[in-house]
Formats: C-alpha cells, sequence, structure tokens
C-alpha cells in the first residue's frame, strides 16, 4: 500500500513539474474518454472496433512512456 502511495505522489509530483509527463497524461486521459464513448454506443461497427483497438494501442504506449519516467525518476530518487 504505501508503494502505491509513493507511485500517486511521484505522478502528481511529475504531473504538477514536467510538461512532458503531464501532456503525456492529458493524452492518455483523451484516449480513455475516445474509448469509453465507442464502448457506451449502442452498436459498435466493424469501424469502431479497428478505432477502438487503434486508440487502445496508442493509450498503451503512452501509458508504457509514463511508466518510464516514473521509473527513471523512482530510481533517481526523486520522491522519498
Amino acid at each position: 500500500m504505501e508503494n502505491h502511495t509513493q507511485d500517486e505522489d511521484l505522478k502528481a509530483h511529475l504531473f504538477a513539474t514536467n510538461q512532458q509527463f503531464r501532456s503525456l497524461a492529458e493524452q492518455h486521459a483523451q484516449l480513455k474518454k475516445q474509448i469509453e464513448e465507442i464502448e457506451s454506443k449502442p452498436h459498435v461497427t466493424g469501424d469502431d472496433e479497428l478505432e477502438e483497438q487503434r486508440l487502445k494501442k496508442q493509450k498503451l504506449r503512452l501509458k508504457d512512456q509514463m511508466n518510464d519516467m516514473l521509473a527513471q525518476y523512482r530510481h533517481a530518487g526523486v520522491i522519498q
């Protein structure tokens, strides 16, 4: 549990102080919203499914980039 809190503290710190991390987080949130919009449709077309998969892959790449940044900052001991 403590590790989760430290991760949340580090994410908040990076969001507040690092433009690149903030940009990645905002893009990630936007993609999440777009995916939710597709999933909330009463009838999903084949094109919708393809777009959803594309968005999910893009969202995952952003999450990986954010996790890489978190790991770098964790390793550097930015937040103790």
